[in-house]
């Protein structure tokens, strides 16, 4: 079955990420792709405790991710890959096994060197940069914090859709 969705939302697994969108897609696995989660089993069992039992969740390198997503996307069941940055996406994006069609941008929150483009997305030049690249890439860049909530454009959430 093709990843269900990939995500990119900076506070990684959290209730929205797994109930608001796990249950609707109805989730059997999440691929937290982070560096520094992957090298921390401390992390990792701290993220373990946000998902429920009959989910499973595995942690990987970009690098790793981006060899493995054909295993992934092998799976019977539906998954979410996720990272917490655009960076990491975007590598993802360009050196995936299999491509990447869309990705969902969630919660990028707010830092003094962002500037705030809707209410859950704040994003620094490089990370517009970054994901005007997976567009240029053919990625179909989407933002949306919640599932019954609308799916704005690139181009919406670039310009500064604040609803």
């Amino acid at each position: 079955m093709p990843i269900a969705l990939y995500r990119i939302d900076d506070r990684l697994i959290h209730g929205q990420v797994v109930v608001g969108w796990g249950q609707p897609l109805n989730l059997g696995f999440i691929v937290l792709v982070d560096d520094v989660v992957a090298e921390s089993d401390w992390e990792q069992e701290l993220y373990r405790l946000g998902v429920p039992p009959n989910m499973d969740v595995y942690f990987a390198s970009t690098v790793d991710a981006a060899r493995e997503i054909a295993k992934y996307a092998d799976d019977r069941r539906a998954g979410m890959v996720l990272t917490g940055t655009v960076e990491a996406m975007l590598q993802l994006a360009r050196t995936a096994a299999l491509p990447i069609t869309s990705v969902n941008v969630g919660g990028i929150h707010h830092r003094e060197d962002r500037a705030q483009k809707m209410r859950y997305v704040f994003l620094t030049k490089a990370e517009e940069r970054a994901l005007q690249t997976m567009a240029e890439l053919g990625v179909v860049v989407t933002a949306q914090d919640v599932p019954s909530a609308p799916s704005r454009s690139l181009e919406e959430l670039l310009r500064g859709c604040t609803t």
